[in-house]
C-alpha cells in the first residue's frame, strides 16, 4: 500500500471521528434543551404561592362582660352540673331502692347497737358470735314488742269496735238534731258514696293483686338484706369502711378517712339520741293514755316510738292515733285531755330533750330538716323520710369538717416561714 493510501485513510478517520463527535455534542445540546424546556414546563404548570396576608393591630376595643353577668353566669353553670348530678343520683338510688334503702337501714341499725357488739368483745366473745348474739336479740326485741301490742289490739278490738258503732250512731243522731238538720234521705247518700268509694277501691286493690304480691316480695328481700348487712357491718365494718377509703385517689385518702370517722361520729350520736327521744316520747303518751284509761295503751306507745323517729313531725303524727282512739272510746273531753298531753310531751322533746341530746353536733335548721323529710319521700317513702335526716347531718358534719381542715391548710401557707439562720 503506498503513501497516498495512508494518507486518505488517516483523513477519513479523522472525518468520521468529527462527526461522531459533532454528532456525540448535538445530542447533548439536544437534551439540554430538552431538560430546559420540561423544566420550564412544570414550572408553568405549578400554582404560584398565595399572597402573603399580615395582619394589623386592631382597630375594636375588647368587649368588657360586666363582673355581675361573668360572676352569674359563672355560678349558674356550677350550680346546674351540680342539680344535674344531685337527680342523676336520685334517680339512681330510686331505681336501686330496694337494695339502697335495706342498706342504709342497717347501717342506721349498726350505730345503735354496735355498743353492745363492742362489750361483748371486751367480755372475750369473738366479735362474729357477738354481731349474731346483738341481731338476734334485737330481733327477738321486736318480735316481742309487736306480739304484745298486736295481743292488745286483739283483745280490744271487740269493745272498741261496739263503741265505734255507737259513736256512729251518736254522730247521725247529732246530724239529724243539730244545727245541721240533715234529713234521712242525706245522710243515706252520704252512707252509699262511702260505701261506693270502698267497694270501688277494694275492685282497684283486688285488680292489683300483682303489684300488692311484688311489693311483700320486695319488703321480705329488704328484711333479708337489713339482717345480713346489719350482720356484716357489725362485723367487718372496720375492713368494709377500709376497702372503700382504698378507692379514693391516694392524696385523698386521709382526708377521706378522717370525713368517714366524723360523719359515722355524727350518725351514731343521731341515731342514739333520737331513740332515747322516742322511748321519751313514748313512755310520756303512754302514761297519759293510762291516766285517762285509753285502751291500746301499749300499742300506742310502739306507735309513737316507731313514728319519733320522723324528727319534728312523726311524734305528732303517731300521738294522734291516741287522740282518735280516746275520742272513739271515752268522748271528746277526755280526747282533749289526750291531745294536751300529745303536745305538752312534743313541747319537752323539742326544748328540753332535743337541745340537750343532740346539741352542736349534729344540729340542723329546721328548713333542712323539712326539706331532708320531703325528699325523702319522694324518693323512698315513709323508709326514706326516716332515714333522710340522720344522713343530712352526717353529709354537714362532713362538710363543716372539710371547711374547717382547708381553711386551716390556707391559715398554715399564709404563716410566714421566719428568718432562715445564716
Amino acid at each position: 500500500m503506498g503513501f497516498g493510501s495512508r494518507v486518505s485513510q488517516r483523513v477519513s478517520g479523522g472525518m468520521s471521528r468529527l462527526r461522531t463527535t459533532q454528532q456525540r455534542r448535538s445530542d447533548e445540546r439536544f437534551a439540554e434543551r430538552f431538560a430546559q424546556q420540561w423544566a420550564n414546563l412544570r414550572a408553568e404548570r405549578r400554582p404560584e404561592p398565595p399572597p402573603e396576608i399580615r395582619a394589623g393591630s386592631s382597630n375594636y376595643a375588647r368587649a368588657q362582660i360586666p363582673y355581675g353577668m361573668d360572676l352569674a353566669a359563672a355560678w349558674s353553670w356550677r350550680v346546674l352540673v351540680l342539680g344535674a348530678a344531685i337527680y342523676v343520683l336520685a334517680h339512681v338510688i330510686a331505681m336501686f331502692a330496694v337494695v339502697v334503702l335495706p342498706l342504709v337501714i342497717a347501717v342506721l341499725l349498726t350505730a345503735l347497737v354496735i355498743p353492745l357488739v363492742d362489750l361483748l368483745v371486751r367480755a372475750g366473745f369473738p366479735r362474729g358470735l357477738a354481731s349474731l348474739l346483738v341481731v338476734i336479740g334485737s330481733i327477738g326485741l321486736v318480735a316481742t314488742l309487736l306480739t304484745f301490742a298486736g295481743q292488745q289490739i286483739a283483745q280490744g278490738a271487740s269493745d272498741l269496735s261496739k263503741q265505734v258503732v255507737t259513736g256512729l250512731s251518736q254522730i247521725e243522731d247529732w246530724l239529724k238534731t243539730g244545727p245541721l238538720h240533715a234529713s234521712e234521705g242525706q245522710i243515706n247518700s252520704v252512707i252509699k258514696s262511702a260505701q261506693d268509694a270502698v267497694t270501688t277501691s277494694n275492685a282497684q286493690i283486688v285488680s292489683r293483686l300483682t303489684e300488692v304480691t311484688t311489693a311483700v316480695g320486695h319488703i321480705v328481700a329488704g328484711v333479708f338484706i337489713i339482717l345480713f348487712g346489719t350482720y356484716f357491718f357489725l362485723a367487718d365494718g372496720r375492713r368494709i369502711w377500709a376497702w372503700v377509703v382504698r378507692i379514693f385517689p391516694r392524696a385523698s385518702r386521709a382526708r377521706a378517712d378522717s370525713s368517714g370517722a366524723i360523719a359515722w361520729t355524727s350518725l351514731t350520736a343521731f341515731v342514739r339520741a333520737t331513740v332515747l327521744v322516742a322511748f321519751t316520747d313514748a313512755l310520756g303518751i303512754m302514761i297519759v293514755a293510762a291516766i285517762l284509761h285509753v285502751p291500746f295503751v301499749f300499742a300506742i306507745g310502739v306507735l309513737v316510738f316507731i313514728g319519733a323517729f320522723i324528727p319534728m313531725i312523726g311524734a305528732t303524727l303517731s300521738g294522734s292515733v291516741a287522740v282518735l282512739v280516746a275520742l272513739v272510746d271515752q268522748g271528746p273531753v277526755v280526747a282533749l285531755l289526750m291531745l294536751g298531753g300529745v303536745i305538752l310531751v312534743q313541747q319537752l322533746e323539742a326544748h328540753v330533750l332535743q337541745p340537750f341530746l343532740l346539741g352542736r353536733l349534729v344540729s340542723l335548721h329546721p328548713l333542712g330538716v323539712i326539706l331532708a323529710i320531703a325528699c325523702g319521700v319522694l324518693v323512698a317513702g315513709i323508709a326514706g323520710a326516716l332515714v333522710a335526716v340522720p344522713f343530712v347531718a352526717a353529709a354537714n358534719a362532713v362538710v363543716l369538717h372539710l371547711s374547717d381542715a382547708s381553711r386551716s391548710e390556707r391559715e398554715a401557707d399564709a404563716e410566714p416561714l421566719g428568718d432562715t439562720p445564716d
